[in-house]
């Protein structure tokens, strides 16, 4: 998540809030399949003095 926050492209969100999008090599099983991406998705504030982070989705593909 702060790797997606810090290096991806912050696009409008819902409500005044900004979301971002990072993949990661995944290479596992998650809920009884395999996958190789996992996906980060972050949903955050951006205020004066700090990052509020909202909540995070996560993909796998």
């Amino acid at each position: 998540m702060v790797y997606a926050i810090r290096n991806g492209t912050w696009i409008p969100a819902a409500r005044g809030r900004m979301e971002c999008r990072a993949d990661f090599p995944f290479n596992g099983e998650w809920n009884e399949k395999h996958y190789t991406t996992k996906q980060v998705r972050p949903v955050f504030v951006d205020e004066p003095d700090e990052i509020v982070v909202v909540t995070v989705y996560t993909y796998y593909f």
